[in-house]
């Protein structure tokens, strides 16, 4: 199963950065018994990683050399591979380079590497057999892309960054099938590549009779590429270790 990850952007809201965006520490982690600073995209491969994913690639510009450093050739088990894209024109391009890798009978599961959400095994929840979302509720759905479904989870359209959204659910990550990525990259292609969004292929997919599939399993989501993010991130990871040690407490409570 693979995990990929866009990292290719910029970064020019939360610029100047001596280093990408992708490495911004937020939090912590122990490194054995020594606590260390956490880069932000080590979350969300920490979660590609609970779903399953063996490989993670990494789709760079030609500039961000420091996250093959950082990196290296594996995580936590999982193989690492990184592929370029030579200049920063859209999701959907970034995504597809690292079509040439990917085998069939193969899912592939794909995040931002600039997010925090809870919780950590959401995208779990998704099946394997179709494209399929993970669903978070925000309060300001415009700034992202909002989810429109029908009753039964169905994905109707994706609205990116619309003013006034019908919904403030808005997708955090998604999964599919090999095949399934390898038809999206073909309509990509007959729209002359001019999908910056994955939003709106995904919109021309499901006109052409294409399915998409909603699950609303996420609980909290953060974009971190702005300071006001990195704020709300830091509450939100207090936050949730606040939530770890009253649990722990009151299990040693219940277990005296």
């Amino acid at each position: 199963m693979w995990g990929i990850v866009p990292a290719a952007g910029a970064g020019s809201r939360i610029q100047p950065l001596a280093f990408s965006k992708e490495l911004l520490p937020v939090g912590s982690r122990y490194d054995g018994t020594v606590q260390r600073p956490r880069a932000v995209s080590e979350y969300l491969i920490e979660r590609m990683i609970r779903a399953g994913a063996d490989k993670i690639c990494f789709v760079i510009s030609p500039g961000k050399s420091d996250i093959m450093e950082y990196f290296g050739g594996s995580i936590s088990g999982a193989h690492v591979c990184y592929t370029v894209q030579p200049r920063p024109i859209g999701l959907c391009d970034a995504l597809f380079r690292a079509l040439p890798l990917l085998s069939v009978g193969e899912v592939v599961n794909v995040g931002l590497p600039d997010t925090i959400w809870f919780p950590e095994n959401a995208l779990s929840a998704l099946p394997t057999d179709t494209l399929s979302f993970l669903l978070f509720p925000v309060d300001r759905p415009e700034l992202f892309d909002a989810v429109v479904m029908t009753s039964d989870g169905k994905v109707q359209e994706i609205q990116v960054k619309k003013k006034k959204a019908a919904s403030n659910w808005i997708w955090g990550a998604f999964r599919m099938p090999t095949p399934v990525f390898k038809e999206l990259y073909d309509l990509w292609c007959q729209r002359d590549r001019s999908d910056e969004y994955v939003g709106s292929l995904v919109n021309a997919y499901i006109a052409r009779g294409g399915r998409a599939l909603g699950v609303r399993a996420g609980q909290s989501y953060v974009d971190v590429g702005t300071l006001h993010g990195y704020h709300e991130a830091m509450k939100l990871l207090d936050a949730v270790e606040m939530s770890s040690d009253d649990r722990s407490r009151n299990v040693m409570e219940r277990a005296q």
